[in-house]
């Protein structure tokens, strides 16, 4: 009996392989509860920011903003919501250029605020900083605006050295941010307390997207001319290594925990990479997707949007399964996780 079911471990095992869908580096925990949080998602195509009810699977509030919304930020009290607005092109496109940031509430679902940037700059992505402020990519003025969402105000600026600062992520100790530049292909380094470019990191040709890891240790961001993700070491600012992938990728979000990264392709695939081998643990069907990844403060589940379809798509990260979309409206792009209300 024993070697029975030794043999049909090691077949259910054999079968994990050839679907492409490996076990998880790390063990699953006695109950995984659904989805308790919600999303904050914008949609370029409706000119919306829209509260997501994931477990529920539809929207719960809309809120009309200006043309257009790509990227959306949370107040650290999760009472607010930060839409910049870019404009209607795409990056490097001509178009109209934004000069605005939309301030909304999440409880009643209106707009209470529009802060104005002072001129068209392409706002775009925007992240809070561990000092409370707003930081904001502005790609027409090469550089990140420092917001000050109290009184409302642009209280500076850090050049980023280059065009098309696009997205920015920020280290857990508030020191750095660090900005993908789409076309120049390279990542700028800024100092947040001296407000200054720290260098400039050459990538790859073209870029797109960034992420980091929860230590600060490592930023990852996404070759657009081969199928693989540039790993920078924040010690030294340099290319320490890359990740191979099946085909390239536009996004990636690190679990909580730093075991895992998620990457999305263009071409319709979600890739789970196991972070300490850098190695693709499962591939899984997921629409066209040029979105955003966004995780939930528990590493349960990660929320994948589909632009082009108008889904977001969930990944359940310790049964390794995709679970039931939400189906929104075509448009859906920046998102972020909102542990409450």
């Amino acid at each position: 009996m024993k070697s029975l079911l030794v043999f049909a471990a090691g077949l259910v095992s054999f079968g994990l392989l050839l679907d492409g869908v490996h076990p998880s580096p790390r063990s699953r925990p006695p109950t995984v509860p659904a989805p308790t949080g919600l999303l904050l998602v914008a949609n370029q195509f409706d000119h919306t920011a829209i509260v997501v009810n994931p477990a529920a699977g539809k929207a719960i509030g809309k809120i009309g903003v200006d043309i257009n919304g790509h990227e959306v930020a949370v107040s650290p009290d999760q009472r607010l919501g930060y839409v910049p607005i870019y404009g209607n092109s795409g990056v490097g496109k001509p178009g109209t250029d934004g000069s605005t940031i939309h301030v909304v509430d999440l409880r009643t679902f209106r707009t209470i605020r529009i802060i104005d940037l002072g001129r068209p700059v392409r706002p775009h992505c925007a992240k809070f900083g561990p000092d409370g402020l707003l930081y904001v990519t502005a790609e027409l003025s090469k550089a990140v605006y420092v917001v000050d969402v109290a009184s409302g105000k642009v209280g500076g600026e850090i050049p980023t050295g280059t065009d098309e600062s696009h997205m920015l992520v920020i280290s857990p100790d508030g020191k750095r941010a660090y900005t993908a530049n789409v076309g120049p292909g390279s990542v700028s380094v800024l100092d947040l307390k001296k407000r200054a470019l720290v260098t400039i990191i050459p990538v790859a040709k073209t870029v797109q997207r960034i992420s980091i890891s929860p230590d600060g240790r490592w930023i990852f961001t996404h070759d657009q001319n081969e199928p693989r993700i540039a790993v920078i070491d924040t010690t030294s600012n340099k290319v320490a290594r890359w990740i191979e992938l099946p085909a390239t990728v536009y996004s990636s979000k690190p679990t909580p925990d730093g075991k895992l990264l998620l990457a999305n392709a263009p071409s319709g695939k979600l890739f789970v990479i196991d972070l300490s081998t850098e190695k693709v643990l499962g591939t899984y069907p997921i629409p066209e997707a040029i979105g955003e990844i966004a995780v939930d403060a528990a590493g349960n589940y990660g929320y994948i949007s589909a632009p082009q379809k108008g889904t977001i798509e969930i990944f359940d990260i310790h049964e390794n399964k995709l679970q039931a979309p939400v189906a929104l409206t075509p448009g859906v792009d920046g998102l972020e996780w909102l542990p409450s209300l």
